[in-house]
């Protein structure tokens, strides 16, 4: 306890570091408050029966991204989902088109280009799933608008919310401490825990319910997984590297041994974040359909519990794990920084044979984490089958527990380094709080989410 009053304490010290702090609570609530207000043209009252997000369908986890927001009939219904939509297509274009790799590879004009192209790209997105939420989630005696004036000035609105939210984020970002976009989803998860454990508590407590020994079995059980989560994001494989002595002046420098920490996650938590936007496009699209709904096919991608749906959300999650890799992780251009700073792997000859090293390197450890990855997605799933109520399933794995402890890994490692930069201790006894994304010599950058 000492040492936690102590390290708070520093952390109020640090100005800058405080403002970052306070800066980042005010902005998350003002997004917290604006996810309860309503839509104009809606009678609340109205919405208390409707999509509740407690059942097993796809709403019900667009709602616990939202922050509940997407029940209610609030403007930040749609949150920040068709921003990551949209950044997904940008990154994949980035792959597929000459002229978006070239962006890529402009440095900050081509971030900036890539940005204004997500934002505008972001807004279409945006409007088509504005009518489609109007359209399918607002009932019409929740409406005290009539139609077309209320789904022209609901889509309007919402489209509205959706870039404020985004805005937010970049704000949280630019301001704040920690990623905003990855931070405001995380906020929102946290605010569906307290519903999740009422309604686990409701139902163990129940007459048929087990009573309390299944639910401390339950704690147990979340508490391992939480725990494995984190070893498995925080994994790292060392690749030595030895630097040539120089002789400079009259000082001997180089000869020392580093090593380039390759993560066994080294995606983070985009491929189950791309792979769940992935899932969200079928229902979608049902909406303009409504034929389509009645399928079987159809109906099981909308239900998260379903042996379809996790075996092609398992499928997804290992095939954006390699792919994110990808991106992140360049062999050629680590082979390349090596070779100019007078470094090498011992018993690997520079060059090809260094690039090919590191490729095989993480293909071998990419391979075991994208399995993890794929079996974190499906754990709600298997946590519903042995009676885990549907809304505290969600908090056993998924994008929500993955999105919870990489985003908090996160950002304890910037408030640790703020602290170590001005010699304070930092938030461990010992070793350092690892991120999600640990700088190499290659200089990669960090991922987006």
């Amino acid at each position: 306890m000492k040492k936690l009053i102590t390290t708070l304490t520093n952390i109020w010290k640090i100005e800058e570091l405080r403002n970052r702090i306070l800066n980042t609570l005010l902005l998350l609530l003002i997004y917290r408050v604006g996810s309860y207000v309503v839509l104009p043209g809606v009678n609340p009252e109205a919405l208390v029966t409707d999509s509740s997000g407690s059942g097993n369908d796809i709403m019900s986890l667009i709602n616990m991204f939202a922050g509940g927001s997407f029940s209610r009939g609030a403007i930040f219904a749609l949150g920040v989902m068709p921003y990551i939509s949209a950044s997904i297509v940008v990154q994949l274009l980035g792959i597929a088109i000459p002229s978006f790799q070239k962006m890529q590879k402009e440095g900050e004009s081509g971030r900036t280009k890539l940005n204004q192209i997500t934002r505008y790209l972001t807004l279409a997105i945006t409007l088509v799933q504005a009518f489609a939420y109007v359209r399918t989630q607002i009932e019409p005696e929740a409406k005290t608008i009539a139609d077309p004036m209320f789904t022209i000035l609901a889509a309007i609105v919402l489209t509205a919310g959706t870039l404020f939210v985004m805005w937010l984020g970049e704000r949280i970002t630019d301001k704040g401490i920690g990623n905003g976009i990855s931070l405001i989803i995380m906020v929102g998860i946290i605010a569906q825990l307290p519903s999740g454990l009422t309604a686990e508590w409701a139902s163990r407590m129940s007459a048929n319910g087990g009573g309390p020994i299944p639910l401390l079995l339950e704690f147990v059980a979340l508490f391992f997984v939480v725990i494995f989560t984190i070893l498995v994001v925080q994994g790292i494989r060392k690749v030595p590297v030895q630097y040539a002595k120089k002789i400079v002046g009259n000082r001997q420098v180089g000869g020392v041994r580093q090593y380039i920490p390759l993560k066994v996650n080294s995606a983070g938590v985009m491929p189950i974040i791309f792979a769940q936007a992935i899932m969200f496009l079928p229902m979608t699209l049902t909406q303009f359909f409504p034929d389509a709904q009645s399928s079987s096919f159809m109906q099981s991608l909308s239900n998260y519990t379903s042996v379809t749906y996790n075996i092609i959300f398992a499928f997804l999650n290992i095939a954006f794990t390699f792919f994110y890799t990808a991106i992140m992780v360049n062999p050629q251009q680590m082979s390349e920084d090596m070779r100019k700073n007078g470094g090498f792997i011992p018993g690997i000859k520079p060059g090809r044979a260094t690039t090919l090293f590191i490729d095989n390197v993480v293909s071998r450890i990419t391979f075991p984490g994208a399995l993890f990855i794929a079996v974190v997605a499906i754990l709600p799933a298997i946590a519903s089958v042995f009676g885990v109520n549907s809304q505290f399933a969600h908090f056993y794995g998924g994008t929500s527990l993955l999105i919870l402890v990489g985003v908090v890994l996160d950002t304890l490692q910037q408030i640790e380094s703020y602290l170590l930069m001005r010699h304070y201790d930092g938030l461990m006894k010992s070793g350092r709080v690892r991120g999600r994304s640990v700088s190499s010599m290659s200089g990669m950058g960090q991922s987006a989410l």
